[in-house]
């Protein structure tokens, strides 16, 4: 947790310079960068990975970018430039995966709940437009139903917080050691502790639906970017190509 590195730089001017762009265009960026529902009109092929540059706010942006610089500097160092960028890519690309197969998922557990409890096909996808039904459709499905069918159809996903998820499973695995002092935990806690524990709270959360952290976040896509991180770990220290940088 030293000086900036040279990708990690990069990768921290190129997200500012989107959220600040993002800030002047407003809706139309998120509508064309975020990673849409693969069946919404808005989805675009590149969101895949425009959408790890985008965030949705200030304090989004501010955590993301300050675990960028203070545990992906390390990783840096030890990988090198060409095989960390490989990494943080990768990492994004495996939570855009898990997330939207999740997303897609629940999609079509409610989509066919309301076509079994009655409505067509038509109904359903003027449903998905204006977030209008019939109040009569809750004597058949949830509310809590149409609520996720809903936000899943019509909510994007923004954020780098897959790649910073991969990356801090990276760090825990090379440096399981090192005490980490957190702003909202008085006493510090060792890597290979902390960082497990994350991900058990976003898996709970994804589960659950209940987050100690507030509504609106992709737990599964933490989940996926820590998965595709540790394998990406796991494969170059059991393969001893840890220690072949690509540079």
């Amino acid at each position: 947790m030293g000086r900036i590195t040279d990708t990690v730089k990069v990768l921290l001017i190129i997200n500012i310079i989107f959220f600040v762009g993002s800030q002047f265009l407003g809706n139309f960026a998120y509508q064309l960068f975020s990673l849409w529902f693969v069946e919404n009109e808005n989805f675009r092929v590149w969101q895949i990975l425009s959408h790890m540059f985008m965030h949705g706010g200030l304090t989004h942006i501010l955590f993301n970018m300050y675990a960028l610089w203070a545990f992906g500097g390390p990783i840096e160092q030890m990988l090198g430039q060409k095989k960390f960028l490989f990494f943080y890519f990768s990492a994004g690309l495996g939570a855009a995966l898990l997330h939207t197969l999740v997303n897609y998922f629940e999609y079509q557990t409610g989509y066919n709940a309301l076509l079994d409890a009655g409505m067509t096909m038509g109904e359903v996808e003027r449903m998905l437009q204006t977030g209008e039904y019939s109040t009569a459709i809750l004597e058949s499905v949830s509310k809590e139903t149409l609520q996720d069918l809903y936000m899943s159809f019509n909510t994007p996903a923004v954020g780098a917080s897959g790649a910073i998820y991969g990356i801090l499973v990276a760090f825990g695995m090379m440096f399981p050691n090192v005490q980490l002092f957190l702003l909202f935990v008085p006493v510090p806690i060792k890597a290979k502790y902390f960082i497990p524990a994350l991900i058990g709270i976003d898996l709970f959360s994804g589960f659950t639906g209940y987050s100690i952290f507030g509504g609106g976040i992709a737990h599964f896509a933490h989940v996926g970017g820590a998965l595709f991180g540790f394998i990406m770990m796991w494969y170059w220290k059991k393969n001893r190509f840890n220690q072949n940088r690509w540079d």
